[in-house]
């Protein structure tokens, strides 16, 4: 049964419209609530953490006031990343974490992640169960009033998850005579991205850390690397590292300003862990994984497995296999030995602990070559062209031609109302002809 107000990452979508606005976060902060309440354990906790959209102000008492009105105890964290808010629901042992962010969208969009008390995710089937809840009578969900939760703001959530992090990592452990730009997409790493680096002795030129409630990833951040890439080259930086707006993404660049994806960051933290003995089975990528990474990893002998895109079908396929790194090439990369979903804090750190005795950063990354891609994304108006005769004719003729030459995707966006057509080859001008004839089916 297709999803109701759910995506493939949480709930998204522009603040004030249809299911983004103070109405539906009180409903979703009720039915939710009502979930875990009914599973009647003792501890009905909820945490919640948020970017820096000016909506957040709006929505978050809203969504407060549904899990409060439902009975459960309600902690508020403010800005943090999207793994510090799992982090430390998993090491409150709450039944919930919610983090209010639309990631890597403009400031006018938000939403929800939900996770357990496992730090993960919440699964499909949970997300279902709790829609069928959103479209009930409030006063079916509401608690009795001696039983309605209590609200507390904690404010040393960006410490705590900052020491959770540098735990992963020895003592020593220091970037001293580092030179590091770091953006943090105007979002939810604003504090503790730079903190955290300049605590490990870095020099830091800090980007993206003044956030005024509207200009969270504009033309900053993990979707606008030539940021750092200019900044590197300016200051003579050893490496780029750019966030996105929940801080769980991250593009880098070297020291020269060549820019680094999460493939290649998944390339060369896999050859890594391999020489150490740190790599668990194999590694999971998704279906638009660059196709020079799946040839890599069978050189290198690593197995390799696509998931569905979004982080959550790469942690469900990490753990069916039993792998510890997977990931996706726009930068969601989880490190399963040290986190339940994707950190670009974590990532960088991992990569910058790789090359902290002077190993250049165009060395570390540079362990594949990448078949040429394209990837457009074009916006519809209407879901039914998805399924027409023509847009469905175009994509299996365009398959047809490329066959045994490169690789063609189409896919719904889970988050914004575009299809993504992606096309990989060695002929660039095959990759061409095969997106404009799906493009031009798109209206």
């Amino acid at each position: 049964m297709k999803k109701k107000y759910f995506g493939t990452d949480g709930i998204r979508g522009k603040v004030n419209q249809n299911k983004i606005n103070g109405e539906m976060f009180f409903k979703f902060g009720l039915a939710a609530g009502r979930y875990f309440t009914n599973l009647k354990k003792k501890k009905q906790t909820a945490i919640i953490a948020k970017d820096t959209r000016l909506s957040g102000y709006s929505l978050e008492p809203a969504l407060v006031s549904g899990l409060a009105s439902a009975g459960m105890h309600v902690y508020t964290l403010g800005p943090l990343p999207t793994n510090g808010l799992a982090m430390l629901t998993k090491m409150f042992k709450a039944n919930m974490g919610i983090m209010i962010t639309a990631s890597h969208n403009p400031y006018f969009d938000n939403g929800l992640k939900l996770f357990g008390p496992d730090g993960l995710k919440l699964s499909d089937n949970i997300e279902k169960k709790i829609e069928k809840l959103i479209d009930k009578k409030t006063e079916l969900l509401l608690s009795k009033y001696n039983l309605l939760g209590r609200v507390k703001r904690l404010e040393t959530a960006t410490d705590t998850y900052i020491n959770i992090l540098k735990k992963n990592f020895p003592k020593k452990f220091n970037l001293q005579n580092m030179r590091i730009v770091i953006d943090c997409a105007n979002g939810a790493g604003y504090k503790s991205a730079p903190k955290l680096i300049k605590s490990l002795g870095a020099e830091v030129i800090t980007l993206g850390n003044k956030p005024n409630g509207l200009n969270i990833n504009e033309k900053c951040g993990s979707t606008f690397p030539k940021k750092i890439q200019l900044a590197v080259k300016k200051n003579n930086a050893d490496i780029g590292i750019s966030l996105d707006g929940d801080a769980d993404r991250v593009i880098m660049c070297d020291e020269r300003g060549k820019i680094i994806d999460g493939d290649q960051i998944i390339a060369a933290l896999s050859l890594r862990w391999k020489k150490k003995k740190i790599l668990r089975g194999g590694v999971v990528g998704t279906l638009m994984s660059n196709y020079g990474l799946e040839k890599f990893f069978k050189s290198q002998d690593i197995k390799f497995s696509r998931a569905d895109v979004g982080d959550r079908y790469v942690k469900e396929l990490m753990q069916k296999k039993n792998y510890n790194l997977g990931g996706e090439q726009s930068g969601h990369i989880i490190l399963g030995k040290f986190a339940t979903t994707g950190d670009g804090l974590l990532v960088a750190l991992e990569a910058l602990f790789a090359i902290r005795k002077g190993i250049k950063a165009s060395k570390f990354f540079n362990v594949f070559k990448k078949t040429p891609q394209i990837l457009e994304n074009v916006n519809y108006k209407n879901e039914k062209i998805l399924k027409s005769n023509s847009l469905l004719r175009s994509i299996s003729n365009a398959k047809k031609i490329i066959k045994g030459k490169g690789r063609v995707l189409v896919r719904k966006s889970g988050t914004e109302p575009k299809i993504r057509i992606m096309a990989e080859s060695e002929n660039i001008e095959l990759i061409k002809k095969c997106i404009l004839m799906i493009k031009k089916e798109v209206k």
